[in-house]
């Protein structure tokens, strides 16, 4: 990877670590369900000029679009107003790669191999040793919502195979575009007050959907996209794990968040766990033996 592509990396990890910090801000001056939704109008705003019909696939991408848009994000942002630390919630985000893993298995007859059970055992047992961090067991819903929104996830991962070709920023256009007016009236229904926070709110508030709209979609995801074309998934999604790490940084910097042993021991754990379910093996082997060599092994265990 050039040192231009790596830079790009680093800062997809800044502005997707830095999300957690405007998520938890927002959805404490918002509320969660309203917050998500003024994202969304604002993502919708920005994105407008790709919102284009897509013959053939909109039944599966308007399924992907409402569970994207209208149950992943307001289950993250449900799981950061619920408390604790941002380090557990940006860690159990992480947990849609061995779901999806596993729904794949299931459902689209994928071979998961010993090493990637292995992997998908360590990393759920690293989210289960967090969990028991007395900072994050005082608030476990936070930690559920989240676990939930990473299968969520996971499920609009599988189902985005049924649409390909999109292009990142018209499927964010459609998110936003199911997600804004749900979210909005989910927000009437469970939560109130929404006339008076928007006549309190100044125009410094509005910092935190704003910037949750264009770093987290527009920068974090467009800079994916572009490498994912460039570069195998295998390659790109563990430098992506950077993101969680950078996160649980900006959370001791931001809310003086504390760190037990338990939520650093099973973060690690989760992380190593995750990277072992991303990394394709045999595209790992011929990167450090050779096309020959890896080829060798392949036919071996074959």
């Amino acid at each position: 990877m050039s040192p231009s592509d790596l830079m790009l990396v680093l800062i997809a990890n800044l502005a997707w670590g830095f999300n957690f910090i405007a998520g938890k801000e927002g959805a404490t001056h918002f509320q969660p369900l309203f917050f998500t939704a003024v994202r969304f109008a604002f993502l919708l705003l920005i994105m407008l000029p790709w919102l284009r019909p897509a013959p053939g696939v909109m039944k599966p991408l308007l399924r992907v679009a409402l569970l994207l848009g209208v149950f992943h994000f307001s289950m993250i942002f449900m799981g950061l107003h619920a408390g604790g630390n941002i380090a557990s919630v940006a860690i159990a985000t992480q947990l849609y790669v061995p779901f999806s893993a596993i729904l794949a298995t299931i459902f689209l007859r994928e071979k998961l191999s010993l090493v990637r059970i292995l992997a998908i055992v360590i990393a759920l047992s690293g989210v289960m040793l967090i969990g028991f961090d007395p900072i994050v067991f005082n608030h476990l819903d936070a930690l559920l919502w989240v676990a939930g929104a990473a299968f969520v996830m996971a499920v609009a991962t599988i189902l985005m195979r049924q649409c390909p070709g999109l292009g990142v920023f018209r499927l964010q256009a459609w998110i936003a575009l199911v997600a804004t007016p749900s979210l909005l009236l989910l927000s009437l229904i469970f939560e109130s007050g929404q006339w008076d926070i928007l006549k309190q709110s100044s125009l410094l508030d509005y910092w935190t959907p704003l910037y949750s709209a264009i770093g987290a979609s527009v920068v974090g995801h467009g800079i994916v996209y572009y490498l994912v074309g460039r570069y195998p998934v295998s390659l790109v999604t563990p430098m992506l794990l950077l993101a969680p790490i950078l996160a649980t940084i900006f959370g001791i910097l931001w809310f003086d968040d504390v760190l037990g042993w338990r939520l650093i021991v099973g973060g690690l754990l989760t992380l190593v766990g995750i990277t072992l379910v991303s990394v394709n093996i045999k595209q790992l082997r011929r990167l450090v033996y050779g096309n020959d060599k890896g080829k060798e092994f392949e036919k071996l265990e074959s």
